[in-house]
């Protein structure tokens, strides 16, 4: 074979490989910079919160809509108070008729903020809702002031009361006498928490002894107490009761670290938030609003 005839199937070869390159670098470029669906950005959340800015000026006549949690009803009359006597003209309108009460008012429009004592579902944050942390709290374990037992509990005697394994106080050093629960009901974010925490995801107790309250509110739990109940409710609510104490759990109270019914309290906006919204978180989670909470 010629010189002539030599070249030009080398010439060819080259061609045709630097085609093969050049298409198979398109492609890899090409998929590396297309996001996958559904998995466009798997590991963040779909509505992280934001902060706030601390409000300099609110508008005089802004009003604040703000139901749920009776976890946090002392937070919010703190809050309230401030933000009403910082900025003159504005009015916080506060309901504390449970977390799923505040979640249903909060999607329907008819409030701007929902108290809830619970994390937000990816279903809930798929509806554009949007959970800020407030304040850490512990679930209190309480009987009646008149009650016998002073040993405490632990955390598994707690879970087999609950859920209807033990009935009598006598099962836990107590004196011989049936164990009524009384236990808040299913729209309270206190039940679905301790359902969690303190149940470890098991259900309550369907015994006789195991009732369940229709409205969310520890005052009346205190009053069924007597002298052979057991409840829960935030401790914040509970700290200073004379009708009620407050039991030990696994030899620790509520005030320590190493108390084993820990929980973050949060304030949930639906997106976009409104100007009122931002104000009241802003002010809410500023060095001022901190120190109010603190100090309810």
């Amino acid at each position: 074979m010629t010189a002539k005839n030599e070249t030009l199937p080398l010439i060819l070869s080259f061609v045709i490989t630097a085609g093969i390159l050049g298409a198979g670098y398109w492609w890899f470029t090409r998929s590396a910079n297309t996001p996958l669906v559904g998995d466009s950005n798997p590991t963040s959340s779909p509505n992280p919160a934001p902060a706030f800015a601390a409000p300099v000026t609110v508008p005089s006549g802004t009003i604040l809509r703000l139901d749920g949690a009776t976890s946090l009803a002392q937070v919010n009359v703190a809050l309230k108070r401030g933000f009403e006597e910082k900025f003159a003209g504005t009015s916080v309108t506060l309901q504390a008729n449970g977390s799923e009460r505040g979640l249903t008012s909060l999607l329907a429009g008819s409030i701007d903020i929902a108290a809830l004592s619970r994390p937000l579902t990816s279903q809930e944050q798929a509806q554009n809702l949007v959970a800020v942390p407030v304040t850490e709290d512990a679930i209190a374990i309480i009987i009646g002031v008149n009650n016998p037992l002073r040993t405490g509990l632990s955390s598994q005697q707690v879970q087999q009361i609950f859920t209807g394994q033990l009935t009598n106080w006598s099962q836990v050093g107590g004196q011989n006498s049936e164990i009524r629960v009384i236990n808040r009901p299913d729209h309270s974010g206190t039940h679905q928490a301790f359902k969690e925490i303190v149940l470890q995801g098991q259900s309550f107790g369907t015994t006789p002894n195991i009732t369940t309250l229709i409205n969310d509110e520890t005052t009346g739990l205190i009053r069924q107490l007597g002298d052979n109940g057991i409840g829960y409710a935030t401790y914040a609510q509970v700290a200073t009761q004379q009708t009620a104490q407050v039991l030990p759990i696994d030899g620790t109270t509520p005030q320590a670290a190493t108390y084993p019914y820990k929980r973050t309290l949060f304030y949930v906006y639906k997106n976009p938030p409104s100007e009122a919204v931002k104000a009241f978180l802003g002010y809410s989670t500023s060095g001022e609003g901190k120190s109010l909470i603190g100090n309810r």
